[in-house]
Formats: C-alpha cells, sequence, structure tokens
C-alpha cells in the first residue's frame, strides 16, 4: 500500500480533523505525526492535553495505522524517515505563516517520489472556531493554574501583559495582531502588578492593598478570561505569612507568584538607590522561598525569585550567586530587574546564569531596556518577557485628555475621537447586548 503522511496537533480532535484523515485513508496507510509539545510551541499553539493523552485518542481511531512523534514543525525529518507517498493537509497553509513548511513539501518531492494533497479548509469547523466558543464557557481553577507550566515546557518565550482589573483582562485575552509573514501573535498570560493594582485604586505602591483586596481584582479577572496569571506578591512577607499568601494564591487559581529579596516597606525598584532599600539576606530569603514551597499544595503552582542585586547595584557576581542559591532553595524560576535602559547587563546575566543552569525559566521585565524585542530575548535563553504597567500607563493619560478636552470647550464633542463608541462597549462585554 501507499503510504500516507498526515501531521496534527489533535488537541481538540473535529470533523476537520476527520475529513482529513479520510482523505489520507483513501490514499493508502496512514501515519500521523503528532505534534509535540516543542513543535507546538513553533506554531505557538499550544495544546491543553499532553502528547500521550493526545497519542491515545489517535490510536484508536480505525482512519489512523500508526502515530508517530513529530518534534519540528518542520516535517522534513518525518519525510526523510518514512518516504511518505503522499502528504495530505488542509489548504489553509497557503495563506499563513506554515507556508514555509508547505514549500518545504513541495520542494522535497521535487526530488523524490511522492505528491501533496491539499484540501477545502473547514471555515465553519476549526480549532479556533472551537477554541473561543470553549473560552466563552470559562476553564476550571486547576486548568488555568497548569497552564503557565504546560506553556514554559514548550520552549516559546511567554508574553505577559499587565491587567489591574477585569476590562484589562478581556484586551489580555483577546487582543492579536498578525505578523508580516502571517502568524498570528497573542498574549500567553496576564500580570497582576502590585504597583498598577495599588494606583488604579488611587493608593501608593507600598504595599498599602492588602492581599484580600487584590484578590477581589483577581477573581474579577479570572470571570471573564481564560489566561493564566502570575501574581506580583512585592517582598512576600515574613515568612510565616507568605505561606498563607501562597495557599489563597494557589485556592484562586493563580498559576506562579514573585517576590523580591528585599526587607522593610515595599519602595518600587525603579527608584533603586534614590531610596533607601534593603535586599534580604541570601539565607533570609531562601528561608521565604523553602516555606513557600513548603506550603503549596499542587505540583503546578510556582514560586519565582526575583533578584534586586543589579537595582541596588550591588554587582553581577552578587545577582548570580543569588540565582544559584534560590533555585537550590526551591525556586520555580528567577527574575533578573534591572533600571538601565541599556540591555546589555541582564544579557550579560543570562548568558552566564545560562552557562550553569539551561533549565530554570527566566524572567525579565524590561520597563527601562524597552528596545529589545520577544524574539531577541528568546535568542539568550530568557523564557518570561512581561510588560508590567503599560495598561495603567496608558490608561490615565487617555482619560486626562478627555477630561480636560471636556473643561475646556465645555462640552464632549471634542473629545469624542478620544473615546471608545458605546457600540465597541456594547460588543466588548458578553451579555450587555
Amino acid at each position: 500500500m501507499k503510504r500516507v503522511y498526515v501531521s496534527l496537533i489533535a488537541d481538540l480532535l473535529h470533523a476537520g480533523h476527520i475529513k482529513v484523515l479520510k482523505k489520507a485513508a483513501s490514499l493508502g496507510k496512514v501515519t500521523v505525526g503528532l505534534l509535540s509539545l516543542k513543535a507546538c510551541g513553533e506554531l505557538n499553539d499550544i495544546p491543553y492535553l499532553d502528547y500521550d493523552k493526545r497519542k491515545e485518542v489517535l490510536e484508536v481511531l480505525s482512519l489512523v495505522d500508526e502515530v508517530i512523534e513529530q518534534n519540528e514543525a518542520s516535517y522534513l525529518e518525518s519525510l526523510k524517515k518514512i518516504n511518505p507517498d503522499y502528504v495530505v493537509h488542509g489548504d489553509d497553509w497557503k495563506y499563513n505563516f506554515q507556508k514555509k513548511y508547505r514549500n518545504e513539501i513541495i520542494n522535497y518531492y521535487k526530488n523524490n517520489d511522492g505528491e501533496l494533497v491539499e484540501i477545502e479548509y473547514s471555515q465553519d469547523i476549526n480549532n479556533e472556531n472551537i477554541k473561543e466558543q470553549i473560552a466563552k464557557q470559562g476553564i476550571s481553577t486547576t486548568a488555568r493554574q497548569s497552564r503557565l507550566r504546560t506553556l514554559l515546557k514548550s520552549g516559546i518565550t511567554l508574553k505577559i501583559l499587565e491587567v489591574h482589573n477585569a476590562l484589562c483582562g478581556l484586551i489580555a485575552e483577546n487582543a492579536s495582531e498578525t505578523t508580516i509573514d502571517g502568524e498570528n501573535v497573542t498574549f500567553d498570560g496576564m500580570w497582576s502588578s502590585s504597583l498598577t493594582d495599588s494606583t488604579s485604586k488611587g493608593k501608593p505602591d507600598i504595599e498599602a492593598v492588602d492581599t484580600t483586596a487584590r484578590l477581589t481584582t483577581v477573581n474579577e479577572i479570572f470571570e471573564v478570561t481564560t489566561k493564566p496569571l502570575i501574581y506580583d506578591a512585592d517582598t512576600g512577607g515574613k515568612p510565616e505569612h507568605f505561606e498563607f499568601t501562597v495557599r489563597s494564591l494557589e485556592r484562586t487559581g493563580v498559576s506562579a507568584v514573585i517576590i523580591e529579596d528585599k526587607t522593610g516597606l515595599k519602595k518600587n525598584s525603579l527608584f533603586g538607590n534614590d531610596v533607601s532599600q534593603t535586599q534580604d539576606t541570601i539565607e533570609g530569603f531562601c528561608h521565604k522561598i523553602k516555606s513557600g514551597k513548603a506550603a503549596q499544595i499542587t505540583k503546578d503552582f510556582m514560586i519565582i525569585a526575583r533578584i534586586e542585586s543589579l537595582i541596588l547595584e550591588a554587582g553581577m557576581d552578587d545577582a548570580l550567586k543569588r540565582a544559584f542559591a534560590y533555585v537550590e532553595a526551591g525556586a520555580d524560576g528567577v527574575m533578573i530587574h534591572s533600571r538601565l535602559k541599556d540591555p546589555s547587563e541582564i544579557i550579560e546575566f543570562v548568558n552566564k546564569f545560562r552557562i550553569e543552569d539551561k533549565t530554570t525559566p527566566v524572567v525579565v521585565v524590561p520597563t527601562s531596556f524597552n528596545s529589545v524585542t520577544t524574539d531577541e530575548f528568546a535568542k539568550i535563553g530568557v523564557n518570561v518577557v512581561i510588560y508590567a504597567n503599560h495598561m495603567l500607563r496608558a490608561a490615565y493619560p487617555g482619560m486626562m485628555n478627555v477630561a480636560q478636552s471636556i473643561l475646556k470647550n465645555k462640552r464632549s464633542l471634542e473629545a469624542e475621537p478620544d473615546c471608545m463608541s458605546i457600540k465597541k462597549i456594547l460588543n466588548l462585554i458578553p451579555g450587555t447586548k
């Protein structure tokens, strides 16, 4: 029999997949190349089900003769391995960023016997439509919480957006943009910032807003979103208090907490040594990490250690020493911070850290060194990029301009171009109409 190759993620098996598999089965013996988490990451389409569960579903289908792992988005290694007579795929990839993989197959068959068979894409039944419908139904606490670890395992560099209310959450949930090569790019998760949460409530960023109030905001965000959230817990307080914070965050469904290695009344890091700030001892902060890890119940919750050495001008050696010590103490990741506009010290830290530790997630917050792209961060080994305060910073000038315009002109007509239309608001919030 002829050999036929079909590549699938198969997170949500639907009629569109069956259509492809039926066509493949009509041509010969069907081998499904099931994409690994790494390959899915290259396609920016991370499944909710792990590889073994997806494979188990495919193996019971009579249309499928065998399932093999495809560890790259590119088909070339699989084609060389099994040399199929046909590759079957929907024709949608002619027009999006996957066309480069399509061209690889076409070029492969110029030098090998075989044919690419494309069938009409099911516009009404596809992964995006189905996932959109599922998202409208919400997500369980456990599924949301575990999502961050799954995303990190995929190998992609995550883009996390600050949210300080449910409206921001909807923007982080739904914002998307198409790159010049046709790739659809979205945010991977949300950041609950102590700075923007307190500022949006008109209070100073000195831990004046307690955990209970902050979790009320998080719950409001969770009611209308499905993406994972990372929580900014400042110093985490005393180890005994941090234990309770961890348990509260876990119950809520937060995926990770970031705590910074400073002591005393919280002062924003971007002040650096312009204000009095005291860094915790390595031993003291390691004790806090261990206390938090001992308190957590789920295996998916993450504690990420934020290192303030570069902010406080304690030096690169101190930052690296702390990073390795915090990982040894149980931290699930490290965040390195800098207030310089030049990213050189961040790059130096990541390069040196990666010499000894190639797996622990590294987080950056490029508020100051904002010229670096996520692709550039990915190349040096950064796993998470947090855009930590931009939603609030964008909202305030817009509101102020509208308020001043109304006062100046004694009417709202001139302010209308800067305002969202009522119709768009009605369409933005589900259930408003």
